[in-house]
C-alpha cells in the first residue's frame, strides 16, 4: 500500500511501499533497476506538487491496481490538513483510500519505551527531547472497533483496508528458498553420487566392511535420499575436501558424529558403529527441518579463507553469515534508562555496579537491588526507572554477527532474506539469526573457529619444519605419559580439561583410556552437575559405591558409565529398550523434554513412555525413577558424539604438551588470547616442564614465538601487551636492513610510542644494548626526556645495582 504522510509528532518520517503480493514483487523485480529500492525515491511530502509527482512515479512503477493512498489519524496538529491533501490526490488519480495506523508500539503503555528509544537514538534525555517525543499514545496497535470509531466518516477507506488485507498473499511459510544443487559428474544424480563416495569412504575407514556397517550405511542413505538431503551432505563434504586440499584442519562435531555417512565422508572423526551411537539423534524421518552439521576449523585466517571460498562459489548475494540479535540486558538496559531519565553520572556508575557480577533477570526485585547498591530510593524517578528497565529488558539493541552460522542459496539470498554488508571487509550478513533461518527452512552450515585447532595445526607445522612430522590421526591413543599427566591435573593449555573444575576432578577420575577422557569432557557440564550425576559416578569409579541399575535391562546402555546416565544418546536408548520407542520417537521425547515448547507435547510423549514401560513389565517405582532421571537430564545432557569429538582434541593437545612441548607452547602463545590462562601463566608452566623461554629481544624476536631447539623457545613480540603488530613488523624489517646499534638508534629508526618503548624496556627486550634492564629503561626515559626538552642530558644511570634495579631484574 502506498503511504504518504507528513513528518511530525516526533516520529521518523514514514515511507512508501508497493502492495506486498506476488504481482507486486514481480513488478518490482522487472521495473526497478538493480540496487534501487522503489521506496528509496519516496519521501514524506506535504507540498501538492511533490505529492502529484510522487503519485505519478508510483503509478509508472507499479500500475493503478497496486497503488493506494493511506490515511492515518494520530490526533496531532496538522494531520487532518495532510489527510485532505491525500484525499484530493486520491480523487484526482482515481486511487482508493486506506485507513491505517502508524503503529510504533503494541499497547498504549509502550509509548514510554518508545520515548526512551527516541532518546537513545537522538543522544539526548527526556527533559531535553521536546518535540522529538510522541505527543500521545495513539500509535499503538488498535482494534477493529477503535479503527471504526476513528474513521467513522471514511467507511470506504475502512472497507478498502479489509479488501486489501484479503488480497495480500505474502507468507513466511514458503519463501521459495532452494538449497543449491551440487554439480555431480555425468551419469550421476546427487543421490547416486552420495552413495558412491560414501561406499568409497567406507573402504578407507574400515579394514573390512561388516554386515552391520553395510546395513547402517544403507539405512542412513535411504533416509537421506527420502528426505532430499543428499545435496546438503555433498556440499558439506565438498567444504571438508577444500579444507584438506588447502592444509586446513577440519572436524565435524555435535550430533553429526552419530552418522556413519558423515564418518565415511570424512566429515566427522567418530565411528558411530563401534561406539554404538544413535543415528536418530542426528536425523530422523519425523524430525522437522534440515540436519545440522557443525564444522570446527582453526580460528583466524584459515577459517576466514574457508568462509571466503564459500562467498567465491556462491557469490556475495548467494551466501551470508547469520546475525546475532544483541538485546538490552542488565548493565546496558540500566545505563540507557538512567541516561534517558537524566540521572547524574555518579548514579549511572552505581547502576553499573549493580551488575558487576553478571546479569540478573528482569523478574528479580530490582527495587531491593537498587537500595542495596546505595542509590537514593527516594529519588522521584526511581519508580519510572524500574518500570522502564523492565520494559526494555530483552528487547533488540543491535545486530551482531554469528560466530559461524552461514546460509547459502540456489538463487539470490536477497530475494528471501534482508542482507547487509558486515563491518568486516568481504562479508555479507543476513539480518535474521540462525533460529529465524531454521524456522523458515533456510539451510545453515556452521563454520566454527576453534582456537585449539589453530594451536594444534601450528604445532604440527612446526614439527614438520623441524623434521619431526606428526598429525592428529597418527597420535597413539594409549600413551601412558599422556594419561599420567592428566591424572596429575597438569593440564594448563589442554583443550577442555584445563579449567579449575576439571583439574579438581582429574585426580579423582584418574583417566586411563580414551573413553575416560570422553567422560571427563562431558562430566563437568550443567547436565551432570545439576542432575547430581558427578559424585555418584566418581564414587562408583573409586569403588566407594556399588554399581547398580534401576533395571538390569539398562546394563548394556549404562554399563560404560557405571549405571549413571551422562549422555543424551543413553536417554534415547533407555526409551527404545524400556518402552519400545523407535529411534524417531526417542528423539521426539528428548526434544519435547529439552525445549519445553509445548506442555501438551511433553504430556503426550511422557504418557506414551510410561505406557510403553508398563507394557514391558517395568516396576512402577522403576518407571518413576526413569522418568525423573530422563526429565532432569534431557535439558542439559551432553551428546556422547560431541564428547568423543572434543575428547579427540583434548587427548591430542595433551599428547603434544607431553611429547612436543616446545612446539606446543610456542603455538599456544602465538594464538592468545584463548583458554583460561594468561601468557605469563603459560610461560611459567612451560619453564616448569623444562622448556627454556628466552625473553623478547628486539635483535632476535619475530612477531610469533619460535622454536630454537627441542627445549628452547624464543618469545615473540605477540606476547608484548600493547605493542601493535605493524610496529613489531617494522622492528623486524629495520633489523633485516641493518642491525640496531643502540637504544637511541633503535628509537630513531622505529616509530614506537612512548608506552611501547617503556614496555619493551621493562620486559628486557632492549637488554641487547646494555647489561641491565634498568639501564635500558633509563636510556629510554632519557631519550624521551631529551625529545621533550630539545636538549641532551649528561646524566646517565649508574651501572651499579640499586634496590629499584634489583626489583626490575627480579621481575624478569
Amino acid at each position: 500500500s502506498a503511504h504518504v504522510s507528513c513528518a511530525g509528532d516526533g516520529v521518523p518520517p514514514s515511507r512508501t511501499f508497493p502492495a506486498i503480493h506476488p504481482v507486486g514483487k514481480r513488478l518490482r523485480k522487472r521495473k526497478v533497476h538493480r540496487g534501487e529500492d522503489a521506496a528509496n525515491s519516496t519521501r514524506d511530502v506535504c507540498a501538492t506538487r511533490q505529492l502529484a509527482n510522487h503519485a505519478r512515479r508510483l503509478l509508472d512503477l507499479f500500475g493503478r491496481d497496486h497503488i493506494y493512498v493511506e490515511l492515518q489519524r494520530h490526533l496531532v496538529r496538522g494531520e487532518e490538513r495532510t489527510n485532505r491533501k491525500l484525499s484530493d490526490l486520491a480523487e484526482h488519480h482515481r486511487l482508493p483510500l486506506l485507513a491505517t495506523n502508524g503503529v510504533q508500539h503494541a499497547t498504549p503503555l509502550g509509548r514510554e519505551v518508545l520515548d526512551v528509544f527516541t532518546c537513545i537514538r537522538e543522544h539526548t534525555h527526556l527533559d531535553a527531547a521536546g518535540t522529538r517525543l510522541t505527543s500521545n499514545a495513539e500509535r499503538h496497535l488498535k482494534s477493529a472497533a477503535e479503527m471504526k470509531a476513528l474513521f467513522r466518516d471514511r467507511p470506504e477507506a475502512l472497507a478498502n483496508t479489509v479488501r486489501l488485507a484479503e488480497r495480500l498473499q505474502f507468507s513466511l511459510e514458503n519463501l521459495g528458498y532452494d538449497f543449491p544443487d551440487y554439480p555431480v559428474p555425468d551419469g550421476h544424480s546427487m543421490d547416486t553420487f552420495l552413495r558412491t563416495i560414501t561406499l568409497f569412504g567406507a573402504q578407507q575407514r574400515y579394514a573390512a566392511i561388516s554386515r552391520t556397517v553395510k546395513a547402517k550405511l544403507n539405512e542412513e542413505l535411504a533416509l537421506i535420499e527420502k528426505l532430499g538431503f543428499s545435496g546438503y551432505f555433498l556440499i558439506v563434504w565438498d567444504i571438508v575436501n577444500f579444507c584438506r586440499e588447502n592444509n586446513i584442519m577440519v572436524q565435524g562435531r555435535g550430533s553429526a558424529a552419530n552418522s556413519a555417512v558423515c564418518f565415511c565422508l570424512g566429515i566427522t572423526p567418530v565411528d558411530p558403529v563401534s561406539n554404538n551411537l544413535v543415528f536418530e539423534r542426528f536425523l530422523s524421518e519425523g524430525r522437522k527441518g534440515w540436519p545440522d552439521i557443525d564444522l570446527d576449523l582453526p580460528s583466524g585466517d584459515r577459517r576466514e579463507s574457508v568462509i571466503q571460498e564459500i562467498y567465491r562459489r556462491y557469490g556475495k548475494h548467494g551466501a551470508a553469515m547469520t546475525a546475532n540479535v544483541i538485546t538490552y540486558r542488565g548493565r546496558s538496559a540500566a545505563r540507557e534508562i538512567g541516561k534517558a531519565l537524566n540521572f547524574a553520572p555518579n548514579i549511572l556508575d552505581r547502576f553499573s555496579h549493580l551488575f558487576a557480577n553478571g546479569d540478573f533477570p528482569h523478574t528479580l526485585d530490582l527495587q531491593s537491588q537498587i537500595e542495596q547498591s546505595g542509590l537514593p530510593k527516594e529519588h522521584p524517578r526511581m519508580p519510572a526507572f524500574v518500570r522502564l528497565y523492565q520494559g526494555i529488558y530483552g528487547l533488540p539493541r543491535h545486530l551482531g554477527q554469528h560466530s559461524g552460522g552461514m546460509i547459502i542459496c540456489q538463487d539470490k539470498l536477497s530475494s528471501f532474506v534482508p542482507l547487509e554488508n558486515a563491518s568486516m571487509p568481504g562479508r555479507v550478513v543476513a539480518q535474521w539469526d540462525k533460529e529465524d533461518c531454521e524456522d523458515l527452512g533456510i539451510v545453515k552450515v556452521d563454520l566454527l573457529g576453534l582456537g585449539m585447532m589453530a594451536v594444534m595445526q601450528d604445532t604440527f607445522e612446526l614439527c614438520r619444519e623441524r623434521g619431526r612430522p606428526l598429525d592428529l590421526a597418527h597420535i597413539p591413543k594409549d600413551d601412558a605419559a599422556t594419561y599420567e599427566m592428566m591424572q596429575k591435573a597438569d593440564t594448563i593449555g589442554v583443550f577442555q580439561i584445563e579449567s579449575r573444575a576439571q583439574m579438581a576432578t582429574l585426580p579423582r577420575m584418574k583417566p586411563k583410556c580414551f573413553y575416560d577422557v570422553v567422560i571427563e569432557v562431558a562430566i563437568i557440564r550443567p547436565g551432570p552437575i545439576q542432575g547430581d550425576m558427578v559424585h555418584p559416578y566418581l564414587a562408583r569409579r573409586a569403588g566407594r559405591e556399588p554399581v547398580t541399575y534401576f533395571d538390569e535391562r539398562l546394563k548394556p546402555i549404562l554399563g560404560r558409565t557405571l549405571g549413571v546416565p551422562l549422555f543424551q544418546e543413553q536417554l534415547l536408548k533407555i526409551a527404545m529398550i524400556m518402552a519400545d520407542f523407535s529411534g524417531t520417537e526417542a528423539e521426539e521425547l528428548r526434544r519435547a523434554l529439552s525445549f519445553h515448547r509445548s506442555v501438551e507435547r511433553m504430556e503426550k510423549v511422557s504418557v506414551k513412555l510410561r505406557a510403553g514401560m508398563e507394557k514391558n513389565g517395568v516396576a512402577p517405582e522403576v518407571i518413576l525413577k526413569i522418568i525423573q532421571s530422563i526429565s532432569s537430564f534431557a535439558l542439559y545432557g551432553f551428546p556422547e558424539s560431541h564428547a568423543i569429538s572434543f575428547a579427540i582434541l583434548a587427548y591430542g593437545s595433551a599428547y603434544l604438551k607431553v611429547h612436543r612441548a616446545a612446539e606446543f607452547y610456542a603455538s599456544l602463545l602465538n594464538n592468545q588470547p584463548m583458554g583460561f590462562y594468561a601468557p605469563a601463566t603459560i610461560v611459567k608452566d612451560a619453564r616448569r616442564h623444562g622448556i627454556r623461554m628466552r625473553p623478547v629481544c628486539v635483535m632476535e624476536s619475530d612477531w610469533n614465538c619460535v622454536v630454537e631447539s627441542d627445549e628452547v623457545v624464543r618469545l615473540g613480540f605477540c606476547v608484548v601487551n600493547g605493542l601493535r603488530r605493524e610496529h613489531a613488523e617494522e622492528i623486524v624489517r629495520q633489523r633485516s636492513l641493518e642491525p640496531f646499534r643502540s637504544t637511541e638508534n633503535f628509537k630513531q629508526r622505529v616509530g614506537l610510542t612512548k608506552e611501547e618503548l617503556r614496555t619493551l624496556a621493562e620486559l628486557g627486550a632492549l637488554n641487547c644494548f646494555t647489561e641491565h634492564r634498568r639501564t635500558a629503561l633509563w636510556e629510554v626515559e632519557e631519550t624521551l626526556h631529551d625529545d621533550l626538552l630539545g636538549s641532551a642530558r649528561a646524566s646517565r644511570a649508574p651501572a651499579g645495582a640499586s634496590p629499584d634495579g634489583w626489583l626490575a631484574d627480579a621481575q624478569g
